[in-house]
């Protein structure tokens, strides 16, 4: 199984989905940086729900909150499976 690709550098994304709002279209971003169509497009919307223009979707610090509050869910019911107690 390949490894996964390290994340985007904040930056990065940022300064792509800045090019894409001043008129640049997603496929030609996505060759000049070697990123997929799909990636520059999910990277404009995350964009605009995080500054609040569209509401379909989580913000990235309420999706950071989602995956801390799964990770601290998945040890409690570990631990209450193992029998342990406080």
């Amino acid at each position: 199984m390949p490894k996964p690709k390290p994340p985007y550098p904040p930056e990065f994304r940022a300064r792509i989905v800045e090019l894409a709002r001043a008129g640049r279209t997603t496929r030609s971003l996505a060759e000049e940086f070697q990123v997929t169509d799909t990636t520059v497009r999910n990277w404009v919307r995350q964009g605009e729900v995080d500054e609040g223009t569209r509401q379909d979707g989580l913000t990235t610090d309420e999706k950071q909150e989602l995956a801390r509050l799964r990770r601290e869910v998945t040890v409690l019911r570990e631990e209450s499976a193992g029998g342990h107690t406080a």
